[in-house]
């Protein structure tokens, strides 16, 4: 009688391009590793590049656990112009002028935020209501009322200037909207606000400089993938497993 393959079983970590979503790179690694049971640990919205925790065959046991951990996020924020999406993929809602801010201000403002707090999340996300994304409602120009959620935000870091931009490192809990930090620091400031870009750089000890592209992984083999992957027991305490 013939065996059935051995499925593989580990963590991959991707760098996720800008013009593909979490499904998109999930559909693309099924397509390239044979599987359908493969899955992520923490979206990103589809503008933003960088790592995204993949579980394949089993290891999608160890979901939960890895959502759970601390996110690090480098990105820029464009002062003086709204979205209706709070970052650069969305419609110009409203243009303000920029006040001729400092260093020191902006670092101030940055400040202001650190720290336990409620967070509304933004209308166009993926959290349902009544059993219906929030975006969908949002396309039709639906206003849907939603519970502020607990976040932490541990850093937010000015690391370039150049207005009306600003560069900046992050480091926040699971569940943090970085666009929506981006929209509340612009109204704060008087002046608007939106992401302009966003990579997330890391994910507690899980580093992007340890992730493969999309087009690394088509290049490489089934048993050279198979070799990149983190056993389980390598990536979260023996509890959770």
């Amino acid at each position: 009688m013939l065996v059935p393959p051995r499925e593989m079983e580990g963590i991959l970590l991707v760098d996720k391009p800008g013009d593909h979503t979490s499904h998109d790179v999930i559909a693309r690694l099924r397509g390239k590793l044979k599987m359908k049971r493969i899955g992520h640990a923490g979206t990103l919205d589809p503008m933003a590049t960088g790592l995204l925790i993949v579980l394949v065959g089993k290891a999608t046991r160890v979901s939960q656990y890895l959502v759970s951990l601390d996110k690090e996020y480098e990105g820029t924020v464009e002062l003086g112009k709204v979205t209706d999406t709070q970052d650069a993929d969305g419609e110009m809602m409203e243009t303000r002028p920029v006040p001729p801010l400092t260093e020191a201000e902006i670092r101030g403002a940055l400040q202001g935020f650190l720290g336990d707090q409620y967070q509304l999340p933004p209308m166009y996300s993926a959290i349902k209501i009544g059993g219906v994304p929030l975006y969908k409602s949002a396309r039709k120009g639906e206003e849907v009322e939603r519970e502020p959620r607990f976040i932490r935000v541990n850093t937010w870091d000015l690391t370039g200037l150049a207005l009306p931009r600003f560069d900046f490192r992050l480091r926040c809990t699971k569940g943090t909207y970085v666009r929506t930090l981006a929209h509340d620091l612009g109204q704060k400031l008087g002046c608007g606000a939106h992401l302009a870009a966003l990579r997330r750089t890391a994910t507690d000890k899980f580093h992007v400089s340890q992730a493969l592209t999309l087009d690394q992984i088509q290049a490489l083999t089934l048993p050279e993938i198979e070799k990149r992957l983190i056993a389980p027991r390598d990536a979260v305490p023996s509890i959770a497993l």
